[in-house]
């Protein structure tokens, strides 16, 4: 029996030692990013606060005309997505991928810009990069969605070892015989108290960073993906003649059209509009009964013919893509409210926690070790 628990204290310490850096760097700013939003709205009025006031029913600067602007600083090859004011006061937001990637801050009224700020500057933009990819993209998040496999290892082989033969000597601290023995007993007791809620956490993000965890809950329900519509081909007349397209509609007519495939009022979350038109526009609508804060329900509409290709409701997505307008707000707190958010923020802070506990505690049995070993030695 006990050479098998040292079998698993070996696991734990080597998985500990190996992916604990991540899981503390994960723990640490995944807590600060539950109130960086706030305090980054705070610090930066300019950019958050509109200036002009949009009255009730007032329709604002048109759409069509910050598309123009855009396209003409940024070329037909920017993609770029609106994000209209949600909230009186707040500024409207085009997120610019270009040459030059970052965000403009609009006047929802004038259509004014009140400032920029590029993707990488900012503390939230840099920890919000840093958290959801370690600055590594597609590879950053594969690492990110193995490291959550690695801390499921951990959880496992932890609570193995704390499992105690009576229960009741189970969650005996015993903090006043010194800092070696008060820090082992936090990490055993707290790993084995929160290590579930961490484990909600860490499962969460790891579903978000990496796609193909989506796809495998689709594949393994036997669901067919729900795909975005493909552009349809336009006939020409003759051959070798140019086709005739419909009078093309501005975005804020597009937009209407968007909103009125909905009997319920339907709230704009983001407008993505593609490079070039080489693809559909897709328009994010925020339904009252989509969990998701940005909303997870689309319609895609064909900017050449202003076509409506498809409306996908957040409920009729396949399993995989369905799961996240739960997944999401869960992860960030959004779904609980500020209860949530404070339970997030505090496993974060605790998988931090254990991390630097469990690294101090090798670290330091290591050097006690040594320092016996050298003693004896003389």
């Amino acid at each position: 029996m006990k050479g098998l628990r040292g079998v698993w204290l070996r696991v734990h310490r080597w998985l500990a030692l190996s992916a604990g850096w991540v899981l503390i760097f994960s723990g640490l700013s995944g807590a600060a990013l539950v109130v960086t939003p706030a305090l980054d709205r705070w610090a930066n009025p300019q950019l958050f606060q509109a200036r002009s006031d949009l009255a009730p029913g007032q329709a604002g600067v048109a759409l069509e005309s910050v598309l123009q602007s855009a396209r003409k600083e940024f070329g037909d090859g920017a993609n770029l997505v609106f994000r209209p004011a949600r909230v009186p006061g707040e500024t409207l937001e085009v997120r610019v991928r270009a040459a030059w990637r970052g965000t403009l801050y609009l006047d929802p009224v004038t259509g004014v810009e009140q400032g920029r700020r590029g993707e990488t500057e900012g503390a939230a933009n840099v920890l919000f990069k840093l958290h959801s990819a370690l600055y590594l993209d597609g590879t950053g998040k594969a690492i990110l969605a193995w490291v959550a496999l690695a801390y499921l290892f951990l959880l496992i082989t932890g609570l193995i070892l704390w499992w105690p033969r009576h229960w009741s000597k189970g969650w005996n601290m015993a903090l006043d015989r010194g800092l070696l023995r008060s820090l082992f007993d936090l990490h055993r007791v707290g790993g084995a108290t929160l290590g579930l809620l961490i484990a909600v956490s860490v499962a969460t993000g790891a579903y978000m960073a990496w796609r193909p965890l989506g796809q495998a809950v689709t594949w393994l329900s036997g669901a067919t993906p729900v795909k975005a519509p493909a552009l349809p081909a336009i006939n020409a007349k003759g051959a070798g003649q140019v086709a005739t397209l419909a009078p093309a509609l501005t975005l804020d007519e597009l937009a209407a059209k968007a909103v009125a495939q909905f009997q319920e009022p339907a709230p704009i979350g983001y407008i993505v509009v593609p490079p070039h038109a080489a693809a559909p526009t897709r328009f994010r609508m925020m339904l009252a009964d989509d969990p998701h804060p940005n909303g997870m329900t689309s319609v895609w509409i064909d900017p050449r013919t202003a076509d409506v290709l498809a409306v996908q409701r957040w409920n009729a997505l396949d399993p995989g893509a369905r799961a996240t307008a739960v997944i999401y707000p869960l992860h960030t707190g959004g779904l609980g409210g500020v209860a949530l958010e404070t339970a997030v923020a505090l496993g974060g802070l605790s998988l931090a926690g254990l991390g630097i506990s469990g690294v101090w505690l090798w670290w330091r049995r290591r050097s006690i070790k040594q320092a016996a070993a050298k003693a004896r030695a003389r």
